[in-house]
């Protein structure tokens, strides 16, 4: 369970890194599936948007017990999980993450997501670490986006850098095991991996179900070969559906 002072953090930073960390055993099937997803799948090798759609044994860290406290205690007890991506990194190679809110690209409505960021590598300043900008959920608004179709970049828009300053930043650095937990509206982003060493990172996205995920009106894609985020799976992890109005039945 996080602490009082880890759920103030949350609300005060719009992220909390809890003292926490998955055990050994968790990390190498996250690690075997990870690998056989790319010997299946080796265009995926760097970043996998919609991992569940090609593996669903990654459910069983969604299911974690813990993390689902941990969520609940944030968002509220009734959590449907909507996706799941996995931003590899390789050494040498590892895409650049623009600056961006998550929420710019996900059909939720009102907007909301815990997302869990579970670092399966060690997760350093050198390999392209998750940087953040500190308390910039608190307007719950989204800022202005600008398309940038640049090579290299994990995702298509970014933040007009009018909007922030980037010299606030801090780094999340993590063990392998450990995680940050961070809201739908915070600035964060993360640089390329210039070093010898992989950065894998696995994240689950959970939104309270007095949200709903409407999959008729995503409003971006995500590039071509990457599942439309139209199709993505619900799957109810605790309590039940508060607005009566989420599709699970909906299988991708």
């Amino acid at each position: 369970m996080l602490s009082p002072i880890e759920i103030l953090q949350y609300q005060s930073d719009g992220y909390v890194t809890p003292d926490f960390r998955l055990p050994d055993s968790i990390l190498s099937d996250i690690r075997t599936s990870h690998d056989r997803l790319i010997d299946q799948h080796p265009e995926f090798a760097d970043y996998c948007p919609a991992l569940l759609a090609y593996d669903t044994s990654f459910l069983d860290v969604a299911r974690n017990p813990d993390i689902l406290s941990m969520v609940s205690q944030l968002i509220g007890g009734d959590i449907a999980l909507w996706n799941s991506s996995f931003f590899a990194k390789p050494a040498r190679v590892g895409s650049k993450t623009p600056w961006h809110q998550d929420g710019e690209y996900w059909p939720i409505k009102p907007l909301a997501t815990c997302t869990v960021w579970i670092a399966i590598d060690p997760s350093t300043q050198a390999n392209g670490c998750l940087r953040v900008i500190p308390g910039s959920h608190r307007h719950q608004q989204l800022a202005q986006h600008n398309r940038n179709q640049a090579d290299g970049l994990a995702l298509p828009l970014e933040l007009d850098p009018a909007t922030f300053d980037e010299s606030d930043a801090v780094d999340i650095t993590l063990e392998p095991g450990q995680i940050s937990l961070h809201d739908v509206y915070l600035f964060h982003g993360s640089e390329p991996n210039r070093s010898e060493y992989s950065r894998r990172g696995l994240t689950l996205r959970y939104m309270p179900t007095t949200s709903v995920y409407q999959h008729d009106q995503s409003k971006n894609s995500l590039g071509p070969g990457r599942l439309d985020l139209s199709q993505r799976t619900l799957y109810l992890m605790r309590g039940s559906d508060r607005t009566g109005r989420n599709d699970f039945s909906k299988k991708h």
